[in-house]
C-alpha cells in the first residue's frame, strides 16, 4: 500500500486517520528521546485495523532520525513497510501488533539499520501464504532485533534473506513453520533466543549456493521442534545449516526434536562446539553429504537415534574433527544405536560414548572409508566397541589407545556392510587386513 503523505497531514476524523499531528509538532511534542506513536493517532485497544496510522508513524520517525515509541497495548496492523533507519520501541511484552489478515506484519526490501525492540508480534494462528513469515526482510545491514516475541505465526515467524546484523535475546513460540529461516546472509548472529514449538525447524542457515556465509548461531534455547511436512531429515532439525560455509553453532541448548539438534548439509567449516542436545529423535549431530571440513568437539549428547554422524563420502563429505564429545544412552531402532560414526579423513578423539546398543564407534560404511585415527577414547556398554569397514575398497584405519569396556560382541570388529566377518580384531589382531593398525587397547 502506497502512502501518500499530504493525505496523512490532512485526513479528518471522518477519514481512514483520525488525531494526526504534522510531523514538525510530534516531533517537537515527543523531544529527543523519540516520537510518540499516539500522536499519529494510534491507539492501543481499539478492534480497528491501524496499519495507515503505524505506517505513517514508522515513516516519519524513520526520516526524523528518531526512535518511534509505542505505548503498552494491543495494535491490529499487517504488511508495515520499515525503510532505513528505523527504530521501534516497545514495552517489553506489553507491546503487541496483531495481524487478523494472514499476513506478514513488518516487512522491509532495502532497508538498512532497522533496530526493534520491546514488541510482540502476534500471528494469532493465522495461516501465512507460502514463502512469508511474520517479520519478512529482505537485502539490508545493521538490522538489530532484540527482547521482542514473536508469536504464533501461521507459517515461519522470521524470514531473513541477504541481511547483515543480530537477532538476540528474542521469544518465538509456536510457528507453524520455522522459527527463523535466513537465506544467503551478509554477517548474521542469532543469539540467546528462546525458540519453543516449531511446526519444522527452528533455526535454518540456508544459501542458494554453496559458499562462504559465517553465520553465527550461538547460546539459544531450542525446545520441542515436530517435523509437521515429514519426510526423512529436511524437517524436525532444530538447527540445520544447508550449503551455507563456516558457520559457528556453538553454546545451545537443544531438547526433544523430531530428527536432529544440529544438521549440516553440504555446510563446509561447520564448528559445532559446546552444545548440549537431549531427546532427538533420529541422529543428533549430523554433518553430511558435500561439505569439506567440520570440527564438532565438546558436545553433551543424551537420547538419540545415533550421537554423532559424519558421513557421506560417496558425496565428497569429508574432513572432521571428533573430539571430546559425551554421547550416551543411544536408542536400537533400525540402522541405530550408534555412539559416533565417521568415514573419511577424520580424527575421533578422546570422547565417551556409554550406552550404544549397536555401536560405540563406527568407522567406515562399505568402501566408505577413507584416513580415519580413532584414538584415546573411552567406550562403555556397548554391543560392539569399534566396527572398521573392511569391505572391497575399504580405506585405512588407524585404531589405538582407546579403552573399551563392558561390550558383547567384541571390542574391535570387522565388517562388510551390515555383515560380521571378522573375530575381535583388538585380541586376534589384523591378519590380511593391511590397510588396519590396531594397537595399545584396553579391554574390560
Amino acid at each position: 500500500m502506497k502512502i501518500n503523505r499530504r493525505a496523512l497531514l490532512t485526513a479528518s476524523a471522518a477519514g481512514a486517520i483520525s488525531a494526526v499531528a504534522p510531523i514538525s509538532a510530534s516531533a517537537a511534542r515527543s523531544g529527543a528521546r523519540g516520537m510518540d506513536a499516539a500522536e499519529f493517532g494510534l491507539r492501543p485497544g481499539i478492534s480497528a485495523d491501524q496499519s495507515v496510522a503505524l505506517q505513517g508513524a514508522v515513516d516519519a520517525a524513520a526520516r526524523a532520525r528518531l526512535p518511534l515509541l509505542l505505548p503498552p497495548g494491543n495494535f491490529a496492523a499487517a504488511n508495515i513497510r520499515l525503510p532505513s533507519h528505523i527504530k521501534i520501541i516497545g514495552i517489553r511484552g506489553a507491546t503487541r501488533i496483531q495481524s487478523r489478515s494472514g499476513s506478514s506484519i513488518l516487512v522491509s526490501d532495502g532497508a538498512h539499520n532497522v533496530d526493534l525492540s520491546g514488541l510482540v508480534i502476534d500471528g494469532g494462528r493465522k495461516t501465512l501464504p507460502d514463502n512469508r513469515a511474520l517479520v519478512h526482510l529482505i537485502r539490508g545491514t545493521g538490522l538489530h532485533i532484540h527482547d521482542c516475541e514473536i508469536v504464533d505465526a501461521g507459517g515461519s515467524a522470521v524470514f531473513l534473506e541477504q541481511i547483515g546484523g543480530v537477532l538476540s535475546g528474542c521469544t518465538i513460540a509456536a510457528s507453524a513453520n520455522v522459527a527463523i529461516h535466513s537465506l544467503d546472509a551478509r554477517g548474521l548472529s542469532i543469539v540467546g533466543n528462546v525458540i519453543r514449538a516449531s511446526g519444522n525447524a527452528g533455526i535454518q542457515v540456508w544459501r542458494s549456493a554453496p559458499g562462504d556465509d559465517g553465520t553465527q548461531v550461538l547460546d539459544n534455547r531450542i525446545e520441542d521442534t515436530r517435523a509437521d511436512a515429514g519426510g526423512t531429515g529436511q524437517n524436525g532439525n532444530a538447527i540445520n545449516v544447508f550449503r551455507a560455509g563456516n558457520v559457528t553453532v556453538r553454546g545451545n541448548r537443544i531438547r526433544n526434536a523430531a530428527f536432529s539438534a544440529i544438521r549440516g548439509n553440504s555446510a563446509s567449516n561447520i564448528q559445532i562446539t559446546a552444545n548440549t542436545c537431549t531427546q532427538l529423535g533420529e541422529v543428533a549431530i549430523y554433518s553430511e553429504f558435500a561439505f569439506e571440513g567440520a570440527v564438532i568437539a565438546n558436545n553433551t549428547v543424551d537420547g538419540a537415534g545415533i550421537g554423532i554422524s559424519v558421513t557421506n563420502f560417496d558425496r565428497g563429505g569429508r574432513l572432521a574433527v571428533v573430539q571430546g564429545n559425551l554421547v550416551r544412552n543411544l536408542r536400537s531402532e533400525t540402522g541405530l544405536g550408534i555412539g559416533i560414526a565417521v568415514e573419511a579423513d577424520t580424527t575421533v578423539t578422546g570422547n565417551v560414548v556409554e550406552h550404544a546398543p549397536v555401536v560405540g564407534i563406527s568407522i567406515g560404511h562399505g568402501p566408505f572409508l577413507r584416513d580415519v585415527v580413532v584414538s584415546g577414547n573411552i567406550v562403555r556398554s556397548a554391543g560392539m566397541g569399534i566396527a572398521v569397514s573392511v569391505a572391497p575398497g575399504a580405506g585405512a584405519a588407524l585404531i589405538t589407545d582407546n579403552l573399551i569396556a563392558d561390550v558383547q560382541r567384541g571390542a574391535v570388529v570387522g565388517l562388510e556392510w551390515q555383515k560380521t566377518v571378522t573375530g575381535d580384531l583388538a585380541k586376534e589382531g589384523t591378519g590380511r587386513y593391511k590397510q588396519l593398525s590396531i594397537s595399545g587397547n584396553l579391554v574390560r
